[in-house]
């Protein structure tokens, strides 16, 4: 999905190379990643990206008109809203592990077994929210 993305884009766009490389950069993160805090981190370093690409487009009528475009922007938005109930699913999950683990007999009896708090992945920031500012001049 964000290889054909980025592949349609850059037909378009070859002089934004910088946007380009943040992408590829955010991607490479997000793929040798370890735990919920990195990966969320990386997952947010992409999202990034993947604005940056969308704002690049606004600049070319062409583009933005071609049905290849139009049906991959709406699938990038579409895989956001899953990775966004994704990321409150799983945080709702160890949430009630994490309460689970403090309570009678789990206090005494999770330690011995070797149960650990989880780690919650990351949530994303008013600031994350916003598009990336882009000029074209």
């Amino acid at each position: 999905l964000i290889p054909n993305l980025v592949e349609i884009v850059k037909g378009y766009a070859k002089h934004e190379k910088e946007v380009f490389e943040n992408v590829t950069k955010a991607r490479s993160a997000l793929m040798t990643a370890t735990g919920p805090a990195q990966k969320a981190d990386a997952n947010n370093q992409l999202a990034a990206a993947l604005k940056s690409i969308l704002a690049v487009a606004e600049a070319y009528p062409q583009l933005r008109a071609s049905e290849n475009f139009k049906a991959l922007q709406e699938e990038v938005t579409d895989t956001e809203d899953k990775v966004a109930y994704s990321r409150q699913f799983y945080n709702n999950v160890v949430m009630d592990y994490n309460t689970k683990l403090k309570v009678f007999p789990n206090v005494v009896v999770g330690p011995m077994l070797g149960f650990k708090e989880a780690e919650f992945f990351g949530d994303v920031t008013e600031a994350e929210k916003q598009a990336p500012k882009v000029n074209f001049s």
